[in-house]
Formats: C-alpha cells, structure tokens, sequence
C-alpha cells in the first residue's frame, strides 16, 4: 500500500493548534497575527512531516465574449430594426454576441462609441448607415485591426467592405411607377437633406432624374423637413409626424398634385393620415408610395405600395462578410495576410400593393365637394 498522504489536519494535531490556523500560517496570511512560536511549531511539524501546500488550481480565464458591434443612427425606424434582424439572426448562429450604439444621429454620441472600439476590441463593426465624413479617417484606421462593414450608399466610395445600396436608383424606380400609372403633378416627402445624410439626398435625385428624362421636373414638388430635426433625439413617431404634418402644410398649398411619396414607409404611413383627415381618399384621389417594405407596410387599412430592397438580407450578408475576415485572419494559407474587400448589392424591386393607382384625369371627389359647398353658398 502506498504512503497515506499527509494532510493539513494531521499537521495541525502534531503542532497542537487548529486546522485554520495551519493554512492561515502556511499560507502567509499576514492579516492574522500569530506569535513566533505558533508559527514556528506550525512549520516545524509541516515540515518534519513532509506536509506540501496543495497547488491552487489557476481560474482558467474567463472566455471573451465573442462580440461584435452595431452602429445605428436610430431604432425608431422599423428599417433599422429589420437590419438589426438579419445581423441578429446570423450572429446568433455563429455564436456571437451584439452590442448596439445607438448614436441618435449625433456626432459627439458617435465618437464617443468610436473611440470605446479600442478598449472593447470587438471582433468585428456594423455600421448600419454611412459614418459620419468628418470620422472616416478613424473607421478607416480600425478597420487595418477590426473587420469593419458598412451598410451604405452606393456613390460613397470606402475603403471599407461594404453591403451597398443604389438611393437613386430606388428613386427612379417610385418615379418610373407613377409615371406609368399617368401622374404628372407630384409631391415628394422627405426629413432633412442634408450633406450629412447624402443617401436621402440620392434617392430624391433619383425621383426627379426620371422625371426629368420626360420634361416633368418642374412638376414635382419637394417638402423636406428642417434641418433642425436632426439635431434632436428621434421618437418613435418622428418620421411619422414629418409625413403628416409636411402633407397638411402641402395640401394647404397645392391641390392639384395626384400622387405623394416618401422618402420611407414611415413618413407614407404619416401622409395617407393627414390624406384621411381631410377628406382625400387613398388612391382615388392621391395616390401615395413609400419605401422600405417594412413589415406595417402590409398591415395599415390600405396596403402600401413600396420597394423592397431586401434589408434582413443585408444584415445577414453585413455579418456574413465579419465572418469571413475573421476566419480569414484565423487561418493561414501562406506567410501573407489576405487583403480583400467585398462589395455586395441587391436589385430593388416595386411591391404594387393598394394605395396608388391611375392618376384621375377628371375633377376628384375632394374637388368636387368643395366645388359644390361654394356653389350652394351662392
């Protein structure tokens, strides 16, 4: 039989002390104090009996998060959310975790949340819209150590991987189908078009390079919100409330138009409110389009017409290429890093649902109601 191993407990019979005051003793805990010969029985006995201190077993550490991080200007745009969606989805599968920086479309708020990056040191970057031009150089320099991809315009050239969306082509796709259907008078309801938030911008020119193409340019009408709005945190019905109040102030101007857009789903859903509280009927007598294809588009008492362009999709596609640099970066084929970047896009397509159709050629029903009230006052 083999020799009984010699415990802390047999120590401390041997020393005449206890069992705490052993490992207190041996294990140098200056925070008690003990008097010279209780430390010196304790260790003599230790060591005449061949006592060994057991071996702490090292923490193993703490497995880092496997994270990566989304960049979005707001979540009050269902829009976002689908994006939120899609990366969501994939990231899940993959095991990773998400950490979301709401920047509410302020500058100080974003580089705040760019210059954590170096401290958290995520895996991998989303950003959801295009970042801010004044931080490209900082993006840029991240990316050379974090896989970073950006949901963005088509006409910003990066440096950067990027799932790309064509805003003009969107554009022309909206006017091309009013068009058709024969409107010639149209509004085009919009947040702020400012330089900072160029894919608005481009989505807008879009719409009026197809009317332009048939002479029509002057005969559309663009209401955009101030930019002011920007500046302030979005709530949940901020967009909502540009597409009703800008389609009150349009109709208190114009009454001739046949067809109104939004910029988005949500500034649509705003307009046929404000169509519906002053009498107009969606689209027998305007005719109304978003875009987006958000999940209200086909809930609202009328379905909206409007353009997929395919967001979850993207999203996924946006953590995709994240997993493909890091895996990238994980495997060595050759004593060289791989440099690529990846460039994906999808084609738009027009979701014709119920709220537009032929523009009337004859005097609409609004019309002809405020032409009788005159006549009967007379």
């Amino acid at each position: 039989m083999g020799k009984k191993k010699v415990t802390s407990s047999d120590v401390a019979k041997a020393a005449g002390v206890s069992q705490a005051t052993v490992s207190m003793v041996l294990n140098r805990k200056y925070n008690v104090s003990f008097s010279k010969e209780t430390i010196q029985k304790v260790e003599q006995a230790a060591g005449e009996m061949g006592y060994e201190i057991p071996k702490r077993k090292k923490r193993k550490e703490s497995r880092k998060e496997k994270l990566i991080v989304v960049f979005c200007p707001n979540l009050t745009n269902p829009y976002y959310v689908m994006l939120l969606q899609g990366i969501e989805t994939r990231a899940k599968e993959q095991g990773f975790g998400l950490f979301i920086c709401n920047t509410q479309r302020e500058l100080k708020m974003e580089e705040r949340y760019l210059k954590m990056m170096w401290e958290l040191k995520p895996l991998g970057i989303i950003y959801t819209c295009n970042p801010s031009r004044c931080f490209m150089e900082l993006v840029e320099e991240l990316a050379e150590h974090i896989p970073i991809v950006v949901v963005n315009n088509q006409n910003e050239r990066l440096n950067v991987d990027a799932v790309e969306l064509d805003n003009s082509k969107l554009g022309r796709l909206m006017a091309r189908h009013l068009l058709e259907l024969g409107h010639r008078k149209v509004a085009y309801i919009a947040p702020p078009l400012t330089t900072r938030q160029k894919q608005r911008s481009k989505r807008v020119e879009g719409f009026l390079k197809e009317f332009e193409s048939r002479g029509l340019k002057q005969n559309v009408i663009i209401k955009a919100a101030d930019e002011k709005i920007d500046m302030s945190v979005p709530n949940i019905d901020s967009e909502y409330k540009i597409g009703y109040d800008l389609t009150k102030e349009l109709l208190r101007e114009q009454n001739d138009v046949t067809a109104i857009v939004g910029l988005n789903d949500m500034i649509a859903f705003g307009i046929m409110d404000a169509l519906q509280s002053e009498k107009y009927k969606v689209p027998g007598d305007i005719s109304v389009m978003g875009c987006d294809n958000t999940l209200f588009a086909r809930m609202h008492k009328v379905s909206l017409t409007t353009i997929e362009h395919f967001v979850v999709f993207k999203g996924r596609d946006a953590c995709d290429i994240i997993m493909k640099k890091i895996a990238s970066q994980n495997s060595k084929v050759s004593e060289f890093q791989p440099i690529s970047t990846y460039h994906v896009e999808y084609e738009p397509k027009l979701i014709v649902r119920g709220t537009t159709s032929y523009a009337k050629t004859k005097i609409s029903s609004k019309a002809k109601n405020i032409s009788n009230k005159l006549k009967d006052k007379s």
